[in-house]
């Protein structure tokens, strides 16, 4: 189970409690409006996220190459999304863990991602071959 669905909460119980316990009710109130404007930027961070992905193709990215040159382990899927500007095609099944997305540059190339809840853990880059444009004379 993963702990911070856990200690998030009760983090901000105690922050609320201890603000009861120094200045009362003024102080739930300040911890409380504090509380909720750090879910606000939150929010407003994620869905300014969502605007920018809803106007590009899904799973497109402009290169593949420098997606994955910034991609880190540990990321989430709304910072690759936000560095992407797309959402990823997914190419695993629905609810389902791991997640794989998948990015496609205008080159053929792309680079296949793998999320465990909502973390990146490793990442691909995949390249179409080069084809072999040397001259060759006819045979005669």
């Amino acid at each position: 189970m993963n702990l911070r669905k856990i200690l998030v909460p009760l983090g901000g119980l105690l922050i609320v409690g201890l603000a009861w316990r120094a200045y009362g009710w003024p102080g739930v109130a300040f911890a409380a409006g504090a509380i909720v404007m750090f879910l606000l930027m939150h929010f407003n961070r994620t869905m300014q996220v969502l605007k920018r992905a809803a106007n590009q193709p899904i799973g497109y990215v402009a290169s593949s190459v420098m997606l994955n040159a910034k991609l880190k382990p540990g990321v989430t899927l709304l910072h690759v999304i936000a560095m992407t500007r797309s959402l990823g095609e997914l190419h695993s099944p629905k609810d389902t863990q791991p997640e794989l997305y998948r990015w496609t540059d205008g080159g053929g190339s792309w680079v296949d991602a793998e999320f465990h809840d909502g973390k990146l853990r490793q990442w691909s880059l995949t390249r179409p071959e080069a084809e072999d444009s040397a001259y060759q004379p006819p045979v005669a």
